[in-house]
């Protein structure tokens, strides 16, 4: 069996996720301004409009993730054009903030004692990210800062995922061989780029809305 030396982990949905659901953020979007309440059918309706584009190949490739500026400016169209400002003007430029925020990001469960065991088994650990925001108040707030020595955000690394570059660039920051590296991640097409640059990768399912995230069995590979 491999010995790894060091853990990297995807941030969203895998160590940390938004608090809320995308109805729940434009409600409270809504009542920070003051509005009266929305109406939840047209709520759900315009939130399922963005799922539905958020992910499609034509976002995707806008570049959000490469600069502060970009990721603003393509989530709040993409908010505008599936109906948000309709339910409320302005509201895309509200929820975007919200999404940014660190009060808005909660930590899986099994995220802190994870890490903690990594710590106590002598093991490194990283966060490879694309996001146009910083991570980090949010690492801070959630009290991970501690156990993550280097973060690897796209914005401030010019490539996303699955570029090899993302992912060699923290096992170089940590000192470790590729070969003795493990990349936790949840999305097969990015995550897994880790594979090409000699990496090991162990790729979560989708996060149930409750409960541990799994994160568990990374402690049984090492």
């Amino acid at each position: 069996m491999t010995r790894f030396e060091a853990v990297l982990f995807d941030a969203g949905d895998t160590l940390i996720r938004l608090s809320g659901s995308g109805e729940t953020l434009l409600h409270q979007a809504a009542a920070d301004r003051g509005a009266g309440p929305l109406d939840p059918g047209e709520v759900g309706a315009a939130w399922q409009r963005v799922l539905d584009r958020s992910s499609t190949a034509e976002e995707m490739a806008k570049g959000r993730d490469l600069s502060p500026d970009r990721h603003r400016e393509v989530w709040t169209a993409l908010y505008a054009e599936a109906g948000c400002d309709k339910l409320l003007p302005g509201l895309s430029d509200d929820l975007y903030a919200l999404t940014v925020a660190a009060e808005s990001w909660e930590a899986f469960e099994d995220t802190l004692p994870t890490l903690q065991g990594l710590r106590e088994r002598g093991l490194k650990v990283g966060v490879v990210s694309d996001t146009g925001f910083d991570l980090r108040p949010a690492l801070d707030r959630l009290g991970l800062t501690p156990y993550v020595e280097t973060i690897v955000m796209s914005f401030e690394h010019g490539a996303c995922k699955p570029a090899v570059t993302c992912f060699t660039a923290a096992a170089e920051q940590l000192g470790v061989a590729p070969e003795r590296t493990l990349m936790v991640g949840d999305n097969p097409l990015t995550d897994s780029g880790a594979v090409t640059a000699g990496m090991f990768a162990f790729l979560l399912p989708k996060p149930t809305p409750t409960g541990p995230r799994g994160l568990g069995h990374v402690l049984s590979l090492v």
